[in-house]
């Protein structure tokens, strides 16, 4: 077996310029790639369908920083842009084990199935203001700007009970949470100011509860087995920050690949056909985008607590490994020799694990597809011509690593 030491590694570009390419990279590696992170980090990425299924629920693979030999030895700096992707704070996160079920069960009872369907109501009436509030006429339009963003930021702060009045910093916040160009000056702010922020809006809960995700942890945390202040911050942070960009990039993923665009050629042509005509649905298209245009291109953490053969490679005990969902949804293994392409009728569509996989799969996926599920008809129905301003080449990624996010998405709004 190979270790990371005898190969080279493939440095992930922290500008993004083409994610295809190095998605296609990474699975031409095979299951297992030796990868550097941005700022020098070396690290293992695992690329195909059935080895990720296989390491998500390993338990060898656990969320401890501390088993970590790069951040033992002290070769991780306290400014590392990503560092509070591998180092977020107590949560249900990054933890394993009896805690990871405590902090899962109660957040589970707090963002229940009956709580997430109460606000599909919220999410309509918030669609339709938004494609009310879209300038009409032949100008471009910034369509994840003026809808695709602000929709699911909306329904994070219904769900979280935050003031609308704190959305604009903690849109900055995020961005440069993920970031890859966040300066070292401002890395700690990142950290610190959103977990004061949800700090003050946990007091502001505890003294006067409402219908709210915050007020249900709280008093799930007062009955029996409890999240301490510390743990209600972080997950809240957590749920924040994944819930909106997440949803916002599968918004936006969705609306390039059903254009009719000439030079995209990834998707078949007559897809938006299918689903405005009825021959699919947009459950289809919803899962389809999450395989082939995953929102999340690569998740960091997790260390080896000991030596973890995959395949013919190994990943040595203290060594850490990202999961790289971009790379995996078009694993021709799992999706056949035509998974590079868009395809709503595909079979296997709804066997992608952009969510992920186990024991912390993503508890915010019912409410992400809920969203998606309201934005996308209610776009089309009031906009069927809608079309990209420029060509899908001229689309540029954001420089953050772990997300497959736009800086903006230029259209027509074409009735």
């Amino acid at each position: 077996m190979t270790t990371g030491t005898e190969e080279a590694r493939i440095a992930l570009d922290p500008f993004v310029t083409d994610l295809d390419v190095e998605s296609a990279a990474l699975r031409a590696a095979g299951p297992l790639a030796a990868v550097e992170l941005p700022g020098g980090v070396p690290v293992w990425a695992v690329t195909h369908h059935a080895e990720a299924g296989a390491l998500l629920t390993d338990p060898r693979l656990v969320k401890d920083i501390d088993v970590w030999g790069a951040w033992q030895r002290g070769e991780i700096p306290a400014d590392w842009p990503l560092i509070g992707l591998a180092d977020p704070g107590r949560s249900m996160l990054t933890v394993d084990g009896a805690d990871h079920r405590r902090m899962r069960t109660l957040v589970a009872q707090a963002l229940t199935p009956r709580r997430v369907v109460r606000l599909r109501e919220r999410i309509e009436k918030l669609a339709q203001d938004l494609l009310d509030a879209l300038p009409t006429g032949a100008e471009a339009v910034d369509l994840k700007a003026a809808f695709a963003y602000p929709l699911p930021m909306y329904v994070v702060a219904d769900l979280m009970g935050i003031e609308e009045a704190r959305l604009p910093r903690l849109k900055v916040l995020s961005e440069n949470f993920f970031s890859t160009q966040t300066p070292p000056a401002e890395v700690v702010a990142t950290l610190t100011e959103p977990a004061r922020i949800t700090a003050e809006t946990v007091a502001a809960k505890r003294a006067e509860p409402g219908d709210d995700l915050t007020s249900a942890l709280i008093l799930a945390s007062e009955d029996g087995d409890h999240l301490t202040d510390e743990e209600i911050v972080s997950t809240l942070q957590l749920m924040v920050a994944a819930g909106h960009e997440t949803t916002s990039s599968l918004i936006v993923n969705a609306m390039v690949n059903l254009s009719a665009h000439p030079d995209h050629l990834s998707a078949r042509p007559d897809q938006r056909e299918l689903v405005l005509s009825g021959e699919a649905e947009w459950p289809a298209v919803i899962e389809e985008t999450l395989r082939h245009a995953t929102p999340t291109s690569h998740v960091l953490i997790r260390f080896a607590a000991e030596d973890v053969p995959v395949g013919d490679k190994v990943i040595p005990a203290g060594d850490a490994l990202i999961v790289s969902y971009g790379a995996i949804g078009r694993d021709e293994n799992a999706h056949g020799p035509r998974a590079g392409e868009f395809d709503i009728t595909r079979e296997s569509r709804n066997r992608h694990i952009s969510f992920g996989h186990g024991p912390h799969v993503c508890p915010g996926a019912t409410l992400s597809r809920l969203e998606a599920g309201v934005a996308l008809p209610a776009l089309y129905a009031r906009f069927p011509g809608l079309e990209p301003a420029v060509p899908a080449s001229e689309l540029r990624n954001k420089p953050v690593v772990t997300q497959n996010d736009l800086f903006e998405l230029p259209v027509r709004l074409n009735g």
